[in-house]
């Protein structure tokens, strides 16, 4: 595992305007726990190609995750590069997953140089949260600002930052799921307990709607339910926490949180501001929903990740 610092992610400048693909092509991979999406990408952030392949979300066999992946980087055009969302812990330095609690044939698993043996390019990788905040940046609501965080929700949680034009990615950083938030709270997958996750993420609501017999178990279906203001205050302590230390001002919500509506977006936003104390000089923390396609931002992240690396 590497253990000295690395530079933060520089940015360049995005595109103003989409533009037709017949430059350079931008390999995108996302992996997550049962499943692998790949794409191409112009330099406008335009998804040209896709694909998607799923692998068993418990194995411990290497050779299932080697064949998702091969499956979806069959690309129809060589990219200039792949820069690859993943779960979990990751080491970007040496292109390996850490550890992904749900999936242990994932710890310690090379990805990015089993990519590099099937697409002949270089390949980079970073944690999918903090990746996230450069598919805003470019091209969706943080285009233009220099600080802000990014914020995945539903079945995957956590929190992407950038940071006076820097995505803040220390060697070992972590998305935020398992910040403490309850010293004594409910077991997590990661063995500790109160972690940010076990309360803030879909397992937790579809738990809760069954044990206080509720039919419903989405957040739409949820709509005007104690439960769901519930789950949106849950949602709200991680991002108070990330308030407090770095003062973003400005919070994207992605996943399960962008499908609830404006009075849930509007009940996190409440609670964020009510839980963080915020000095007058500092932005008042807000909180936006991203517009564009759910499943394309850690896509558009990656492209980013190539491009900050070329």
């Amino acid at each position: 595992m590497s253990t000295g610092e690395r530079p933060a992610l520089r940015l360049v400048p995005a595109p103003a305007a989409p533009e037709a693909a017949a430059g350079p092509v931008l390999g995108a991979v996302e992996l997550l726990p049962g499943r692998v999406r790949a794409a191409l990408l112009d330099l406008s952030g335009t998804v040209l190609w896709r694909a998607e392949a799923a692998y068993p979300r418990g194995t411990a066999d290497r050779a299932d995750v080697d064949a998702a992946l091969a499956e979806v980087a069959a690309f129809p055009t060589p990219p200039v590069g792949v820069g690859v969302a993943a779960a979990g812990l990751v080491d970007a330095d040496a292109g390996v997953i850490i550890e992904v609690n749900e999936v242990p044939a994932l710890h310690g698993y090379p990805v990015a140089d089993v990519l590099a043996g099937l697409v002949h390019a270089p390949v980079h990788i970073e944690h999918r949260a903090r990746l996230q905040v450069l598919g805003d940046r470019w091209f969706g609501p943080g285009r233009g600002r220099t600080t802000f965080a990014s914020v995945s929700t539903g079945e995957v949680l956590g929190v992407g930052l950038l940071y006076d034009g820097e995505v803040l990615a220390p060697p070992g950083g972590r998305s935020g799921a398992h910040m403490t938030v309850a010293a004594r709270g409910r077991p997590c997958t990661c063995g500790a307990r109160g972690c940010w996750k076990t309360v803030a993420t879909t397992p937790w609501l579809r738990a809760e709607a069954e044990r206080r017999g509720l039919g419903a178990r989405t957040v739409r279906e949820l709509a005007g339910h104690p439960l769901l203001d519930e789950y949106a205050g849950n949602i709200a302590l991680g991002l108070v926490n990330i308030q407090q230390l770095f003062a973003p001002g400005l919070f994207v919500l992605h996943g399960e949180a962008a499908e609830g509506g404006e009075a849930f977006r509007a009940r996190i936003e409440q609670r964020l501001r009510e839980d963080s104390s915020w000095a007058r000089t500092a932005e008042p923390p807000h909180v936006v929903v991203n517009e564009g396609p759910a499943d394309d931002v850690a896509l558009l992240g990656g492209a980013g990740l190539v491009l900050s690396h070329h």
